[in-house]
C-alpha cells in the first residue's frame, strides 16, 4: 500500500476554496439582481438568466467534467477548469450589457461545472479511511458555508461598493482569489493520480464518449431548462421540452450499454449503479435531500425582504444560525460517519425536520417584528442536521467507487443534486406565492411543510439503505472492476 501524499491537506485546502468560490457564485449574485437592473437598465426576465443560465450550464458539464478529470488528470483538469473560472467571472464583471453578462454567466456555469467534479475526485484520490470521512466533512463545510454565507457576503459588497457598480465586485472577487488558488495549486496537486498513472498527455480520441455526452446533456436539458425558466415568469409550451427527458435518457442508457459491451469507454458505467455498494442509494438520497433543502433559502430570503422588509445584508445574517451549524456539524459528522455509517444521516434528516418543523410554528406564534430573533435557534438545529447529511451521504455513496472513475461517479453525483436543487426551488416556490394570499407567515409556514415532505423522503431512503447495509459495518473496498 503506497504512502499517502504528505501535502494532501494543503492540496484539499486549494480544491476547497475554489469549491467555494463555484458553489458561492450559486447564491451570491441573488441580492445583487437589483443593482444588476440599477447598473445596466435590464429587464426582470433577463435579470433572472443571470442566476438561471450559471445553474443550467453548471448542471449540464458535471458529468462531463468528472470523466475529463479520470482521463487527463485531476490536477490538469483543475487548473484548466479554474483558469475558465476566473477569466470567466473578470467578463462577468466587465460586462457593458446585459446580454454579455448572461454569456459570461454561461460560460462561468460551464467552468464551475467542470470544476467542481475535481474536489471529490481529488479526496478519493489522496486520502483513505477515517481521513476519506474527515476531507468530505470539510467538503461539506465548504458547501454549507458557501450557500448560506453567499447573501451576507454580496450584501457587504453592495454596501461597500454602492448599488450602481457594486454587482460588478461580486464577480470580480473571484479573480484575485482563483489567481492566488491558480499558483498554490501548481505548488501543491499532485502530478499523478493515486492509481499511479501519470495522465500528461493522454489524448482524448477514444477516451471521451461524445455521443453519450450528447444524449446525457439533452437529457438533463430537458429536465432543467423548463425549471429554471419557470423563475421568469410562465413557460407554457416550453414545459413540452420535458417530454425529452425520458427519451434521451433512454436512449442514453443503450448508447452507454452499447459502448460497454463493445469494450469501449462509455461517460458513465452504468455499473456503477448495478455493482457498487450504496451508489444508486446516495444519489438517490442526494437528489431527494437537495429539493428540499436548497429551495429553503430561496424562501426565507422572500419572507424576511418582502414579508418583513429586511435589507439583503439583514436577511443574510438572520440564516447564518443555520451555516454556523451545518459548517461545525459537517466537519463533524465526516469523523463519525466512518463509525456510524447511515446513522448519521437519519440522524440528521430528523434533526433538520424539527428544526424546519419549529421554524413553521414560530413564525406563525410570535409577532413579526419578533420572528428574525425566535427562528434563530430552530434555524441553527437544522442548519446542525444539514450538516449531518452532504457531507456524509458523499463519503458512503463514494466509498466503493474506484478511483479511476471517481471523477464522473461524482459528477454524476452532483448532477443530481443540481436537478434536485433546480426542483426544489422551483416547487418550493411556486407553494410559497400561492400560499401568500394567506400572508407571507402563512406562506412560509405552509413551504416549510412541503421542504419536510421531501425529508421524509430522502429519511426513507436512508433507512432502508441503513437496513441493508447494517448500522456500523463499511463494505469493503472493491478492486476495480471497471
Amino acid at each position: 500500500m503506497s504512502e499517502p501524499d504528505p501535502r494532501r491537506w494543503k492540496a484539499l485546502a486549494v480544491s476547497l476554496a475554489a469549491g467555494f468560490m463555484s458553489l458561492l457564485d450559486v447564491s451570491i449574485v441573488n441580492v445583487a439582481l437589483p443593482s444588476v437592473q440599477n447598473g445596466l437598465g435590464a429587464s426582470a426576465g433577463s435579470v433572472q438568466w443571470i442566476v438561471s443560465g450559471y445553474a443550467l450550464t453548471f448542471g449540464l458539464s458535471l458529468v462531463a467534467g468528472g470523466r475529463l478529470g479520470d482521463v487527463l488528470g485531476r490536477r490538469v483538469m483543475f487548473l484548466i477548469a479554474l483558469t475558465a473560472f476566473v477569466v470567466t467571472s473578470a467578463l462577468a464583471g466587465a460586462a457593458p450589457n446585459e446580454t454579455l453578462l448572461i454569456g459570461a454567466r454561461l460560460l462561468q456555469g460551464l467552468a464551475a461545472g467542470l470544476l467542481t467534479p475535481q474536489n471529490s475526485g481529488l479526496i478519493q484520490d489522496l486520502f483513505r479511511g477515517a481521513e476519506r470521512g474527515r476531507a468530505f466533512g470539510l467538503l461539506g463545510a465548504t458547501i454549507g458555508i458557501s450557500t448560506a454565507t453567499g447573501p451576507v457576503l454580496g450584501g457587504l459588497i453592495l454596501a461597500a461598493f454602492g448599488d450602481e457598480t457594486g454587482w460588478r465586485w461580486v464577480f470580480f472577487v473571484n479573480v484575485p482569489v482563483g489567481v492566488l488558488a491558480f499558483v498554490l495549486a501548481l505548488r501543491w496537486l499532485p502530478k499523478r493520480d493515486r492509481d499511479g498513472v501519470d495522465r500528461r498527455g493522454t489524448g482524448l480520441r477514444g477516451q471521451i464518449d461524445h455521443v453519450g455526452a450528447i444524449l446525457l446533456g439533452v437529457a438533463v436539458l430537458a429536465v432543467l431548462l423548463p425549471i429554471v425558466e419557470t423563475e421568469s415568469g410562465p413557460v407554457g409550451p416550453l414545459w413540452l421540452i420535458a417530454l425529452l427527458t425520458p427519451v434521451f435518457g433512454g436512449l442514453f442508457v443503450w448508447w452507454e450499454r452499447r459502448v460497454s459491451a463493445r469494450g469501449g469507454k462509455p461517460l458513465l458505467d452504468l455499473r456503477l449503479f448495478t455493482e457498487v455498494s450504496g451508489y444508486s442509494s446516495g444519489l438517490l438520497l442526494g437528489s431527494v435531500y437537495f429539493c428540499g433543502f436548497a429551495g429553503i433559502f430561496l424562501v426565507m430570503s422572500l419572507f424576511l425582504q418582502k414579508g418583513l422588509h429586511y435589507t439583503p445584508l439583514q436577511s443574510g445574517l438572520t440564516v447564518t444560525p443555520f451555516a454556523v451549524g451545518s459548517s461545525i456539524m459537517a466537519a463533524v459528522a465526516g469523523r463519525l460517519v466512518s463509525r456510524l455509517g447511515r446513522k448519521v444521516t437519519v440522524a440528521g434528516l430528523s434533526l433538520i425536520m424539527i428544526g424546519l418543523a419549529a421554524v413553521a410554528v414560530v413564525v406563525l406564534a410570535v409577532p413579526q417584528d419578533a420572528i428574525g430573533g425566535a427562528i434563530a435557534i430552530p434555524l441553527l438545529l437544522a442548519g446542525i442536521g444539514g450538516g449531518a447529511v452532504i457531507s456524509p451521504n458523499t463519503t458512503l455513496t463514494l466509498e466503493c467507487v474506484p478511483n479511476s472513475i471517481a471523477g464522473v461517479a461524482g459528477g454524476a453525483l452532483q448532477t443530481g443534486q443540481r436537478i434536485g436543487t433546480a426542483i426544489g426551488t422551483a416547487v418550493l416556490a411556486t407553494v410559497f406565492y400561492g400560499s401568500a394570499t394567506g400572508g407571507f407567515p402563512a406562506a412560509l409556514s405552509t413551504t416549510l411543510c412541503c421542504a419536510i415532505g421531501f425529508m421524509l423522503v430522502a429519511i426513507g431512503i436512508a433507512v432502508c439503505e441503513l437496513r441493508r447495509v447494517g448500522a456500523v459495518q463499511a463494505p469493503a473496498r472493491p478492486a476495480d472492476p471497471m
